[in-house]
């Protein structure tokens, strides 16, 4: 099997991708995929998202103990089958404001990542529930869902209008270029289930007789040939293959895409060593950059009247914030205060908050949207049995231990306020009054869990020493380029799933530039 282009799994990103270079009939696509088709109803149930990590379309992975959350591990869910990651994450379609992308054009020296150059990649992904107009779409593919009042739950109307009764602005949406402020999460549902990406990119051109999709394939390293990737060496139905390529295309993600170079020989030589794999390309900065977003979880409250169950997916309404004040209506964004319709908790914190059953409490998460703590990740060994060690340094700056002191005392100034009041019965977690900075420091390590983002293991920069170039070439090999969060060098304010689109869809609409 050759192909012109071979892309590296049929998540969000390599779906974008193979949709809009298959529309070239005289290109010839395959895509590879390591998971195979998803037939869990409960994938489709908005509400059920959290509950589904750990089934067979996870790679579930896991983090080593991490010193800045009390010596836990977190699992990190990432979608294994095509849809990739919009397979299990929680729906929310949030771009990113302004500063986030003028950090991107700072990085790498490239105005086609600020946010006005993104704008039509934007527009060009999504079917916007609220019409079209100067900042979004109504003819993409992605259905993008901006709930009314008669979908939200009541216990979040009256959260957004306890923050603007506080002095926070109501904003139309988060999608429009400035984030801060208070309003419901725009959510990729349709009918009331989940819309992965494979659903709206890739099934509906698969009978393009130049597109082939091939499902439950192990990829093992990539081919080179004097510092050029020829193709792949893979593992299908059994046995031992090589497909041939004339370019090829990650789209694995902020795990996959590295692990698969450092297997293929592509990395940091004492990193390499270690795992018994022969070094063909020194990148010393592949696998390192990693960073995500946590949350707290949570803020809980008992409440005296009963939370109906949420109709659509329970983290209802993420408010962001500025460290200057509440006042703050734009520029960059600091903080994150989100409303869940139901109890929740960190593992760490259950027994805590056993009391409080669905129906008779909910929660504030709250996090911080730019973190600094940068971590890494690496092969243990030469194959992909082999566990990846996976250390984000969660919460290893004081910048960020501040700001996640800030973001807990923002949940509990909102959750303890007279908007919320015919709601709250008792504030359940954090127990006690945290008086000092040493006990709410102790709080947030027990509380915080993984929003699901990583990014930036192969950032793009101007740098010759970042892993990409800002054209989405892999440095020091020929015939490579990377579409997907790893290429993210600093990480957006809120979930990074739009951004990743338009990542896709900027690439796309440049190829073969």
């Amino acid at each position: 099997m050759g192909a012109d282009v071979l892309i590296i799994g049929a998540g969000s990103a390599g779906s974008v991708v193979a949709n809009r270079l298959s529309a070239d009939p005289t290109r010839r696509v395959t895509v590879l995929e390591a998971g195979t088709r998803v037939t869990d109803p409960e994938m489709r149930r908005p509400e059920l998202w959290p509950f589904i990590h750990g089934r067979s379309y996870d790679w579930a992975y896991r983090t080593t103990p991490q010193a800045g959350l009390a010596g836990r591990s977190l699992d990190w869910a990432r979608g294994k089958g095509p849809g990739g990651s919009s397979l299990v994450h929680a729906m929310a379609h949030m771009r990113g404001c302004r500063a986030d992308f003028e950090r991107w054009v700072q990085l790498t020296g490239d105005d086609r990542w600020s946010w006005d150059s993104l704008l039509p990649a934007f527009m060009r992904s999504e079917s916007f529930s609220g019409g079209r107009d100067e900042v979004h779409g109504d003819t993409g593919p992605l259905p993008v869902l901006l709930p009314g009042p008669e979908a939200s739950s009541p216990l979040v109307l009256d959260y957004l209008s306890a923050w603007e009764a506080l002095g926070v602005a109501r904003i139309p949406d988060h999608n429009r270029g400035e984030m801060i402020g208070a309003t419901p999460n725009s959510l990729t549902i349709r009918g009331g289930e989940r819309v992965t990406v494979c659903d709206v990119y890739l099934d509906p051109v698969l009978e393009r007789q130049n597109l082939t999709l091939v499902t439950g394939v192990t990829v093992h390293r990539l081919l080179l040939d004097h510092g050029r990737v020829t193709g792949v060496a893979v593992t299908r139905n059994g046995r031992s293959e090589v497909l041939q390529a004339d370019e090829v295309v990650l789209c694995g993600g902020s795990i996959g895409d590295p692990l698969l170079l450092m297997r293929s020989g592509i990395g940091d030589p004492e990193v390499l060593r270690a795992a018994g794999v022969e070094t063909v390309v020194e990148s010393p900065q592949i696998g390192t950059n990693l960073h995500d977003h946590l949350l707290g979880a949570g803020n809980l409250y008992s409440s005296r009247i009963p939370v109906p169950p949420t109709r659509l997916q329970l983290s209802e309404s993420m408010t962001y914030l500025s460290r200057n004040g509440i006042a703050e209506t734009s520029g960059v964004v600091d903080l994150v205060v989100g409303c869940v319709v139901g109890p929740s908790a960190s593992e760490s914190l259950a027994p805590d908050a056993a009391g409080v059953n669905p129906g008779e409490g909910y929660t504030l998460l709250f996090g911080v949207t730019n973190p600094t703590s940068r971590g890494s990740l690496r092969i243990s060994g030469p194959d992909i049995e082999n566990e990846p060690v996976i250390d984000p340094n969660y919460l290893s700056t004081e910048h960020d231990r501040d700001m996640f002191r800030l973001a807990l005392e923002h949940a509990r100034l909102v959750g303890g306020s007279e908007g919320l009041a015919r709601w709250r019965r008792a504030e359940v977690l954090p127990v006690g009054p945290l008086s000092t900075r040493a006990e709410e420091d102790a709080f947030i390590a027990r509380a915080a869990i993984t929003h699901h983002h990583p990014v930036g293991t192969l950032s793009m920069g101007r740098s010759d020493e970042a892993p990409v170039t800002p054209d989405l070439r892999l440095r020091g090999v020929d015939g490579v380029r990377v579409v997907d969060a790893s290429v993210i060098p600093s990480i957006t304010a809120g979930p990074v799933h739009a951004a990743v689109l338009a990542i896709a869809e900027t690439f796309a609409a440049s190829y073969p530039g």
